[in-house]
């Protein structure tokens, strides 16, 4: 039957908001799986599809008994059941009385929806005051472990209190967390919510007590204090930081990082954030007043900001700076941090259109390597004019040209003005199975050097010369059987033809000029240096070839093999320094890459110089992936006079709890360890605790750091203790938490 005045579901499920309050961070990777004894509630009814509104939903009673001999009162007894859309409760007898619109159950009460389910011993209500009181109530999440309990859950209007509570992830009976709170207070209206008396208990064990704590009931930022992080490395000691997040305004926040490094003294450590129609940016810096070891203050700034003008046009900065050049090496926790010389900092207004790029900038650099001498960082671009444009005439035909305009200058060092303009033509000729693309192009260079610069004898050097390039190949294809396989075997080889006159460089400056590493890519380049203060001459002829397995069945690329050569017609004379050219070609370049299976793959490359017949670059790289998540990364690099280096790391799962992790990255020819990083993880479907121990060069004088980290996550609440995924994602390829 239906009963249209009857308002109690309404008012009880209110409670599935209170309870959800606790879930403060629900973790989508939980899994049952891992715990011995899921022993939590069962579904109660088949949830009604999510689609089914609430708001114009009636309510529907069904009852084995209907006693109405009392005018002023109704009694539902048997199995008394209230469907309102998703929401179902079921007890075994209710009385409601009309006059004063109060209800009452005898018996335990069921209840579910799309999000909670709960039972309680009993449940009592008054409909005019918006009253519900439940007694102790048991709640279990229907999309994660999320569950708890309360003794008492009193409901008044939009603001629920929950008494003797209870939350944890874990499943009943094997509680590895719980958080317990003597009172809940929620705030439908505000959507925040208030515990008091917390206490955050690990196997048992009480760790952590709080007086009072405020959160959030919805998915909105609060402001509040996060989780903070615990570790300990040898050159600052013990490392604690406490952040503090202040949710500002919707459209921008800060957050405020108090950092005690036992070593050094108190660091502050801030991130403010913004955003508007039109802009974003982040702010992050640090300051460390009077360092215990170096008796100085040490700082770091770092501005990102974006603003876009219109459809074509942005303005954008990204500034950093440091207070001296060992505070990367003091403070950075990763190769990556420790071993920058040189910090850039860039403004400037950036456009882009169909056929069309343009930019306006300045660039600035910073040392930030003790071993580098003053004096030694790159010219600053004050500033720097940049612009392409290309325009398509016909299907085979392109016009275009490739403009800049610097101002170099320098606190030690002559600067001046240098105007790079190259206009070209390409053409583009083929069909399906070949190609053809002709380029010509003219590039002219012309400098404007200050009076101080005396090194040159023309403070006004000009450069003009033709670029002519032919860039050709084809494609062949045939299928075959390979042990029962279908696979299609592809043929590419590849011609690139390179003509520029040689023009003496000697007295043009070097203001950003560099050789570029030779690689595969420099096979099929126009200029063997960065920058526009050197043009290569050339006249030469690249011949590549590559071949590839493919599996008809998926597409999937098996193996692919390349090799390539530059042949020098004549030997190329513009050089950097004393840097000596082959008179017959460049080094044979070698790539090979093999999947041998869906979980092993093999990658080789190999450089070699026929004229000296050695090696000049050598690097082998494989990883296995097996069925139960192990990762097993084994390299080999090597470059003649320079490095010469092995790198072995993995992830291992023991069983479904226990994880072991592992790198190793050696340098044969330094004969020392570069980063040597082990650990473990245990988890549980509700707990996971990582400990590693990392020994890592932390500065250019290979200097040794020795650090320990240890983060203990409470699934579906959070973590604490040293954040270690973008560690391990570093140091492991292919890792994922």
């Amino acid at each position: 039957m239906r009963h249209s005045r009857l308002r109690v579901l309404p008012l009880c499920l209110a409670i599935a908001g209170t309870a959800h309050a606790q879930q403060i961070a629900p973790s989508s990777t939980a899994t049952w799986a891992l715990c011995a004894l899921p022993d939590t509630l069962p579904m109660l009814v088949s949830p009604t599809p999510a689609g089914v509104g609430r708001d114009s939903a009636p309510t529907d009673v069904s009852a084995d008994a209907l006693d109405v001999r009392k005018s002023e009162e109704t009694i539902f007894s048997g199995t008394v059941q209230l469907q309102h859309a998703d929401q179902w409760l079921g007890t075994d007898r209710l009385t409601y009385t009309h006059t004063d619109e109060r209800f009452v159950t005898e018996g335990p009460v069921k209840y579910q929806d799309q999000h909670l389910r709960l039972t309680a011993d009993k449940a009592r209500g008054d409909q005019k005051a918006e009253t519900l009181d439940l007694d102790n109530a048991i709640y279990q999440f229907n999309q994660d472990p999320g569950n708890g309990r309360a003794d008492a859950v009193h409901m008044h209007g939009s603001v629920g209190t929950l008494d003797g509570a209870t939350y944890s992830t874990c499943p009943p009976g094997q509680r590895q967390w719980e958080f317990s709170a003597s009172r809940i207070t929620v705030n439908q209206d505000t959507k925040t919510g208030v515990a008091h008396n917390v206490l955050l208990r690990l196997g048992g064990i009480p760790v952590i007590w709080l007086p009072v704590v405020s959160f959030p009931t919805d998915d909105k930022r609060r402001s509040g204090i996060l989780s903070p992080s615990i570790g300990r490395d040898d050159r600052n000691g013990l490392d604690i930081s406490v952040p503090v997040y202040l949710n500002l305004a919707p459209n921008y926040d800060a957050t405020l990082t108090p950092r005690w490094l036992s070593k050094r003294g108190l660091m502050l450590e801030g991130e403010f954030r913004y955003l508007s129609e039109r802009s974003s940016g982040k702010f992050t810096g640090t300051w460390l007043p009077n360092d215990d070891i170096t008796g100085r203050d040490r700082s770091l700034i770092n501005f990102d900001h974006r603003t876009w003008l219109n459809e074509h046009w942005s303005a954008s900065a990204n500034i950093n700076r440091v207070s001296d050049r060992n505070y990367l090496g003091d403070f950075g926790d990763s190769i990556a941090n420790t071993s920058v010389s040189l910090l850039s900092s860039e403004a400037g207004f950036f456009g882009r259109g169909r056929y069309w790029t343009a930019s306006l900038s300045s660039e600035v650099w910073q040392i930030a390597n003790p071993l580098l001498p003053d004096g030694s960082e790159p010219y600053r671009r004050l500033p720097r004019l940049q612009a392409s444009a290309h325009k398509p005439l016909a299907p085979w035909l392109e016009v275009g040209v490739d403009a800049e305009a610097v101002r170099f200058t320098h606190d030690s060092l002559a600067g001046g003005q240098r105007v790079d303009l190259e206009p070209y033509l390409a053409f583009y000729f083929g069909g399906s199975s070949w190609y053809a693309d002709p380029k010509l192009a003219w590039r002219y260079t012309s400098y404007s050097l200050d009076r101080d610069f005396t090194s040159v004898p023309d403070r006004n050097p000009r450069r003009s010369l033709p670029i002519l390039s032919l860039d050709a190949g084809a494609y062949f294809e045939r299928e075959f059987d390979w042990g029962g396989r279908s696979m299609l075997q592809t043929l590419e080889p590849r011609l690139f033809y390179l003509r520029v006159p040689y023009r003496n460089q000697d007295d043009i400056p070097l203001f950003d000029t560099r050789e570029l590493t030779f690689d595969w890519a420099s096979l099929f380049r126009d200029n063997r240096f960065g920058g526009a203060d050197r043009q290569a001459d050339a006249n030469q002829l690249t011949l590549a070839l590559t071949s590839r397995l493919l599996s008809t069945a998926d597409g999937r690329e098996r193996i692919s093999a390349s090799v390539g050569r530059i042949s020098y017609f004549n030997a190329p004379r513009v050089a950097l320094g004393s840097i000596p050219a082959s008179d017959n070609g460049s080094d044979w370049v070698t790539q090979v890459d093999w999947s041998i299976n869906d979980d092993w793959s093999v990658g080789v490359t190999e450089q070699w110089d026929p004229d000296h017949r050695q090696t000049d670059l050598s690097s082998v790289h494989s990883q296995l992936r097996l069925h139960d998540g192990a990762i097993i990364n084994a390299a080999y690099r090597y470059r003649r006079n320079s490095l010469e280096q092995t790198d072995l790391s993995f992830v291992v799962p023991v069983n479904p709890n226990w994880s072991l992790y592992g790198r190793w990255n050696y340098s044969l020819r330094d004969n020392q360890t570069i980063e040597a990083l082990g650990g473990f993880q245990w988890k549980s479907c509700c707990v996971s605790v990582r400990l590693l121990g990392r020994q890592y060069i932390r500065s250019f004088d290979s200097r040794q750091n020795l650090g320990l980290y240890l983060e203990i996550e409470l699934n579906g609440l959070g973590s604490f203790g040293r954040d270690t995924a973008r560690l391990l994602d570093n140091a492991i390829l292919g890792y994922a938490r």
